[in-house]
């Protein structure tokens, strides 16, 4: 997909925000169209090779625009945040770990055909690096797993809530949501299955078969009914992935700076040489999180180890957007 001249004006002439704000509504736009199982896997590589057009256009000529990324695009915390202080009588946060903007179409999909009313459908930023426990310190917890069984405590952001964290199916995650007003339930997939088919060929196409039967289920939609039960939900994760299968191979002299930095990670931590190359292949962040170097665009190295190909951690946009939809039935 070549973009449009004008939207390109754009990106390159309006400030960072606006330009930010029209680059999630391509990606949304792309990647929300319906789906249907059959088709599922070779229409989301397609579409992820299209808003791939995206991330060319912010690594090679756009790249300006990462740098105002933090500060340009409200993170999921910070909505989160602000919609937990809605006066909303009873409200119930689902987060489901690693989910991207390629699972929107299911996630529309399934709650218009049983029975929701669909109050919103956009996407915000993860924290950077996009990984589980920066999303969950900036919440306020020390990790994911402090959610387990009620263990979240006073002192988060989403207060008062009865939390839980636990990778059950989703009839057992179901039984679990009892009548307390508000709720906080963290749940591990797909982000479980996103690594282990990290190092599997067709991992973008076994997770998206996987993604269409849960997220078509009965079970999940009757977890989702029982959580709505009284309350308005959102689904949200903490951050989304990279199918780094399908991304380029870089070239020799990028390719070595990024094996010897990166090794087979998206993200080292501290202050790193970013490295000499125009355009950049990684980004210094500092954030509430500290110093970081990212992986800048969709390139890959051969590394000894191997090269996963689904990862998250570096800045390409189905990494570091997660999607928001707001529900209530």
């Amino acid at each position: 997909m070549a973009i449009d001249a004008a939207i390109l004006q754009r990106f390159l002439k309006e400030p960072s925000p606006d330009a930010w704000r029209l680059v999630i509504e391509q990606a949304i736009a792309i990647a929300s169209q319906p789906l249907g199982t059959a088709n599922a896997p070779g229409e989301v590589t397609r579409r992820d090779r299209e808003i791939g057009t995206l991330d060319l256009f912010l690594s090679a000529c756009g790249w300006d625009l990462w740098r105002e990324f933090g500060s340009a695009v409200e993170r999921t915390s910070e909505r989160l945040v602000r919609w937990w202080a809605e006066p909303y009588s009873a409200k119930a946060v689902l987060i489901l770990d690693g989910l991207s903007l390629r699972e929107l179409p299911w996630l529309i999909e399934g709650a218009q055909k049983r029975g929701f009313t669909l109050h919103g459908v956009t996407a915000h930023a993860s924290e950077l690096p996009s990984e589980t426990n920066a999303f969950a310190r900036a919440l306020g917890f020390s990790s994911r797993g402090q959610l387990q069984n009620n263990g979240g405590g006073g002192n988060h952001k989403l207060t008062p809530a009865r939390t839980e964290c636990v990778d059950l199916p989703w009839k057992d995650c179901a039984d679990l949501i009892d009548a307390t007003p508000n709720w906080i339930f963290w749940h591990p997939w797909p982000d479980s299955r996103v690594h282990d088919g990290a190092g599997a060929g067709q991992g973008l196409d076994t997770l998206t078969r996987d993604v269409a039967e849960r997220l078509s289920s009965d079970e999940f939609w009757g977890f989702v009914d029982r959580l709505a039960i009284g309350r308005r939900v959102v689904i949200t994760s903490d951050h989304g992935y990279a199918a780094t299968g399908l991304f380029f191979d870089a070239g020799d002299e990028q390719a070595a700076f990024l094996r010897t930095t990166f090794k087979s990670g998206r993200f080292v931590a501290g202050q790193h040489d970013p490295g000499p190359f125009l355009p950049p292949v990684a980004l210094p962040v500092h954030t509430a999180h500290g110093p970081n170097l990212l992986a800048v665009g969709r390139w890959k190295w051969r590394n000894q180890g191997g090269y996963p190909t689904l990862a998250h951690g570096g800045a390409s946009l189905l990494e570091v957007l997660s999607p928001f939809l707001e529900i209530t039935k």
